[in-house]
């Protein structure tokens, strides 16, 4: 739904932030709390009405927060032990806040429930099904607040945390061809670099660039009945369609990816090696060498 300033360009640009804010970690929690008895399948507790003789079921607050304190051990909670909304000048750990969200997302469940009467409202119960469409719902909501804060996570349809990432040439159609690689050793550096590159934790960024770098490497080799010098000629011709000018192209780009991964600290970490202390740079780096990877799979044999 767009408000009348959004409709009519009133509205200062949303700046886009990968920092979970109090407000929106409050936003996001009561979302989460919202749908804890969906997770009733997991936490039950059996009670009993002695006036009608009827057992029902109730979502165990106690036993999720005891299972929690194992599965999320950094996550704010009061002084009750209780996960909580973190207050003004509290520390708090936004990617445990991501765990809670891929929890429920992984585990959650469609219930029914109601009163059991009526009319007379003797007590609450909760009936567990077997199917998941609540999660739609879920997913929603939590996106909603993502899109409208300019926190740059999604909730994906794999249940997952995601960062959105902005300008980047990585698109399904690539995703598709890269599980589409026959060679094993390419193929796995290629998914796992990807995993790492769209993982929220800004740490992640200097695995996935190293990740690429080795599928880089392992591309160079792809042809094994060549050695490595003739099998990058072998692909840079394919990629070429054997023009000269092509080929001279993608040698100079080949030579220019091995340098950086020789020079900065992505492959080798000995202290003469350039430090790459601004993530962006990552992201850089990263979508420089998934261009040409991206390219030259479209070729191999």
């Amino acid at each position: 739904m767009n408000l009348y300033t959004e409709r009519h360009g009133l509205r200062k640009p949303i700046t886009r932030t990968s920092e979970i804010s109090l407000e929106v970690y409050t936003l996001l929690l009561d979302i989460c709390q919202k749908y804890y008895k969906n997770l009733t399948h997991i936490f039950k507790i059996q009670q009993h009405y002695d006036f009608l003789n009827e057992d029902y079921i109730e979502f165990n607050r106690t036993l999720f927060e005891k299972r929690m304190a194992i599965k999320i051990p950094n996550i704010f909670r009061d002084k009750h032990g209780y996960i909580s909304t973190p207050q003004f000048n509290d520390d708090y750990d936004q990617y445990s806040l991501i765990d809670l969200i891929e929890y429920i997302a992984q585990n959650i469940k469609d219930i029914s429930e109601g009163w059991n009467n009526n009319r007379y409202k003797n007590y609450w119960y909760i009936h567990c099904l077997d199917t998941t469409n609540v999660f739609a719902d879920f997913q929603n909501e939590i996106n909603e607040i993502f899109k409208e804060a300019g926190v740059l996570f999604t909730l994906t349809s794999r249940k997952i945390i995601e960062r959105v990432v902005e300008n980047t040439p990585l698109s399904p159609e690539i995703e598709t061809e890269i599980h589409q690689i026959s060679e094993p050793g390419t193929r796995e550096l290629m998914i796992d670099a990807i995993a790492l590159y769209k993982t929220p934790n800004p740490a992640a960024r200097q695995d996935s660039v190293e990740k690429i770098w080795d599928a880089l490497e392992r591309l160079k080799t792809y042809y094994t009945n060549l050695d490595k010098r003739g099998s990058v000629n072998k692909v840079v011709n394919e990629m070429s369609n054997a023009k000269s000018e092509f080929i001279t192209i993608f040698n100079a780009e080949f030579r220019a990816l091995t340098d950086i991964g020789n020079n900065f600290r992505i492959r080798h970490h000995e202290t003469n090696k350039i430090d790459i202390t601004d993530h962006r740079h990552y992201d850089y780096f990263f979508n420089r060498c998934l261009s040409l990877i991206a390219l030259a799979i479209q070729y191999l044999n």
